[in-house]
């Protein structure tokens, strides 16, 4: 698995909320939904000046069937208390009927 420097998740992060961020560490995180693995990797916690939030939890992963990678950036507002969270809450977004 190809990881992103934290410095580029930074830059994801400040990009995608608009505001200042520091890394602070990274977490391993393995998710599964019905037996099935959906996310194995490092999450990267990074405290942010954000009016809503202190915390932002960033990854990133490869576009299928490309060289491109999708970048991740979740604030830590509730219900997203922990880098775990933050991977269920994009799963779930992801997975939304649209």
């Amino acid at each position: 698995m190809i990881e992103v420097s934290a410095d580029e998740l930074r830059k994801a992060v400040e990009g995608t909320h608009h505001c200042a961020a520091s890394f602070k560490e990274a977490v391993r995180v393995t998710e599964t939904f019905n037996g099935q693995m959906v996310w194995d990797g490092a999450v990267h916690v990074f405290t942010v000046d954000h009016p809503k939030a202190t915390l932002c939890y960033a990854w990133s992963s490869p576009v299928e069937d490309s060289k491109k990678r999708r970048f991740y950036a979740v604030l830590g507002v509730s219900p997203v208390n922990s880098a775990k969270d933050a991977v269920r809450a994009a799963i779930v977004a992801e997975n939304k009927p649209k």
